[in-house]
């Protein structure tokens, strides 16, 4: 988190400690707009202390808005809202101190256990609907009610983020032309007359949330939001799996007058008296970023680039880091849009009948031609895609109850199996392809272990007792728990090779390996993220070979052709706005570089081909960046329309392939920017469940191998895109 910088002799102008005179604890998250921050007032009452970013510290339009926000959220503290403190719209950093909110929000909830029971659906509905009436009581229309934006607490939901809100005696209109709002959970008049929008939105948005809950997706679902937009306005909701008693209800919520929608009020009288069991909602377990004293906590959502301008350029949400520091995770932009929820991947194989493995394809097959192919795996409950590797002539895949599994490339065919039961969340990376001999796969939670690659057969166990990452390095594999604790194995006979610190590093990142140098690439930003310590290991010692200070938030995410390391900048909103290149020289003291990008991206992968940088957005904005260039310049940029994307991959024949969360695969032509080819999208049962990463494709000689939602591994001719 970079520091507050105030000015003046008053508390805030000491940052990064301060927002006005509440010590900032800790960083709970971070939006386009600003940063929330765990605080304690006087009396150790737990605060969420939102601090507005710099840059719109200086924008009239913006103090505007927020001085509105607080107004807004002030009139509507109350039990179903997180109660206003104390704020400070005019301070060199406009800040707001709300009540701490312990609990998931219903997007996390559902994203990561799968909708609501209907007696769940039913408090929820009941709990929204006595929300929005205080709401509208107070004289406020939310004008932004979505799932990231209900907390699920011990008490009933609370409704957040009032950050569009607009009380209904306020001046400060919505300027004619912009749209402001989530397309998925907005009404038609939001589109059509945004002047006019009162509070039957809010009911309107409320159909949408409960179909959320109820289903994983909403009753308008489109990879762009215009489509959206038009699915809202003229065509009636899916309803598919909404609880038949409360269906109708919902029907009502999603009329597309707001005259014929009921009210809050009426809501609640329609769900009396009341059948559903009166317990509060008690959230899940979940894994959150950890508070001082260890506590699981919540930032609520505040994030304004979610939201869709139609008149203002494209605009970019937080990204996720690269190389592994954040999960990739779904995003809305005003390109490309996805609402994805549901659970992650079950899937079992099963080796041929009789329990001998089946001959595998022989290498020099896999070059020759090809027809294509799709095997399903057994389903064992709400699916997300597997996730493959290829090493020679062989394809390895791994899931949910999957521990390993060897393909046939050439038909698809199981060759063997070996399950290893993981009970959530979709797999880690599913293979280690160690030194040629031995492959591994493990869940986050499980040792790491290692297989025959002829005919699966279990091998040596490397666990040590707590959850470890893993990198395949040389005859090596390197481990690390994420808290500074490294270690490496041998990929022959899974022995120790060593465990200590590394020098110069706490908690660093491990990178790419490099086979010609025999080194694995490290990195470690500082606390304040102003500068990032990069540097290699040998993996066989873990001796440090170098290690170099550079300045700036750094992620490392490839290597030119040249040798060159290639790194993205991260601004403080977490978008990457430029690349950092060192170039190849003794000891990481090779010449730096740093290309500005054109604008911040959202970036959800990199491929570097020579020179040229492919810059692949979460929405499948891609671009090309020609690093060679004094200053770096765009050769090209292609909109894909695709939301939710794997990294990508590079092939021969100047080719760039990526997977969508709907299963489809795309190829690009890199030498002209140009979509050439995709596949059809793959759901499991006509529905877009959710992943909270979309898994790479592969390329091996003239054939693709995807993965997608449905649980199937497929393969395509890669020399004929256009007829995928």
């Amino acid at each position: 988190m970079p520091p507050l910088r105030g000015t003046g002799s008053d508390r805030e102008a000491e940052g990064p400690q301060f927002a006005g005179d509440y010590r900032l604890q800790a960083c709970l998250g971070a939006g386009g707009m600003g940063v929330v921050h765990l605080a304690a007032s006087a009396s150790g009452l737990r605060l969420a202390v939102k601090v507005v970013h710099a840059r719109y510290a200086e924008d009239p339009e913006f103090r505007a808005r927020f001085r509105q926000e607080v107004a807004a959220a002030r009139r509507v503290s109350g039990a179903f809202t997180a109660p206003v403190v104390d704020a400070d719209p005019d301070a060199v950093r406009p800040w707001m101190a709300t009540l701490y909110v312990p609990g998931p929000t219903l997007a996390d909830q559902v994203k990561r256990n799968g909708p609501l029971s209907p007696a769940e659906l039913r408090r929820l509905t009941a709990g929204l609907a006595e929300a929005l009436r205080d709401i509208h009581r107070a004289g406020v229309v939310h004008r932004d009610l979505k799932p990231s934006n209900v907390l699920l607490t011990d008490t009933g939901p609370k409704v957040i983020d009032f950050g569009i809100s607009r009380p209904v005696d306020s001046d400060l209109h919505t300027e004619t032309g912009k749209l402001i709002g989530s397309p998925p959970f907005m009404a038609p008049e939001q589109f059509q007359r945004p002047r006019e929008v009162g509070p039957a939105a809010d009911v309107f948005a409320l159909g949408s949330v409960l179909v959320h809950a109820a289903t994983g997706h909403g009753p308008f679902d489109s990879d762009s939001p215009y489509i959206v937009a038009y699915q809202v306005v003229h065509d009636e909701p899916d309803l598919a799996g909404v609880p038949a008693e409360l269906a109708p209800l919902v029907a009502r919520c999603l009329a597309k007058e707001p005259a014929d929608r009921p009210t809050p009020a009426e809501i609640m009288s329609a769900l009396l008296p009341p059948s559903y069991e009166a317990e509060a909602f008690i959230p899940a377990q979940r894994r959150r970023p950890s508070l001082p004293d260890g506590e699981p906590g919540h930032a609520p959502a505040w994030d304004a680039d979610t939201r869709v301008r139609a008149t203002a350029p494209v605009p970019r949400r937080r990204g996720p880091r690269l190389a592994g520091r954040i999960r990739p995770r779904p995003t809305l932009a005003v390109v490309a849009v996805l609402a994805l929820t549901g659970a992650g991947l079950y899937a079992a194989l099963s080796a041929p009948a009789g329990g001998r493995p089946e001959a595998p394809a022989r290498p020099d097959e896999v070059a020759n031609a090809f027809t294509g192919w799709q095997t399903t795996l057994q389903e064992l409950g709400p699916t997300a895609a597997p996730a493959c590797a290829h090493d020679s002539g062989a394809l390895y895949c791994t899931a949910r109850g999957v521990g390993i599994a060897r393909l046939d490339p050439v038909t698809g065919r199981v060759v063997w199996s070996r399950t290893s039961p993981i009970e959530q969340g979709s797999p880690e990376v599913p293979v280690v392809l160690a030194d040629g001999r031995l492959i591994g796969a493990a869940a986050p939670t499980e040792p790491l272990r290692a297989y025959g690659a002829e005919d699966g057969r279990p091998g040596w166990r490397a666990g040590s007792g707590v959850p470890e990452s893993y990198w395949p390095a040389g005859s090596a594999v390197v481990l690390s728990d994420g808290s500074g604790g490294m270690r490496a194995v041998d990929s022959r006979s899974g022995k120790e090779l060593w465990r200590h610190g590394l020098a110069g590093f706490g908690v660093p990142r491990p990178g790419t390996y490099d086979a010609p140098s025999g080194l694995l690439t490290l990195s470690e930003t500082s606390f304040d993220g102003t500068s990032t310590r990069v540097g290699a290991i040998r993996p066989a010692t873990g001796e440090v070979a170098w290690h170099r200070e550079l300045e700036g938030d750094l992620d490392l995410v490839g290597r030119t052709g040249d040798g060159s390391l290639v790194l993205a900048s991260l601004y403080d909103t977490g978008l990457v706005d430029a690349l950092v290149l060192l170039g190849p020289g003794d000891g990481g003291h090779g010449a730096v570089r740093r290309l500005a990008l054109p604008s911040r991206m959202d970036l959800r992968g990199i491929a570097v081909s020579g020179a040229v940088v492919h810059l692949l957005e979460a929405d499948g904005h891609l671009t090309a960046f020609d690093t060679a260039a004094e200053k770096g310049r765009v050769l090209w940029d292609l909109e894909t329309a695709a939301g939710n994307v794997s990294p990508p991959v590079l092939g021969p024949g100047d080719r760039l392939y990526f997977s969508v969360q709907d299963g489809r695969l795309l190829a690009v032509d890199t030498a002209r920017g140009a979509l050439i080819g995709q596949t059809r999208p793959r759901l499991q049962n006509g529905r877009l469940g959710y992943a909270p990463s979309v898994p790479s494709p592969l390329v091996a000689g003239d054939r693709v191998f995807g993965t997608a939602p449905d649980g199937s591994v497929f393969a395509v001719d890669a020399r004929e895109p256009s007829s995928w």
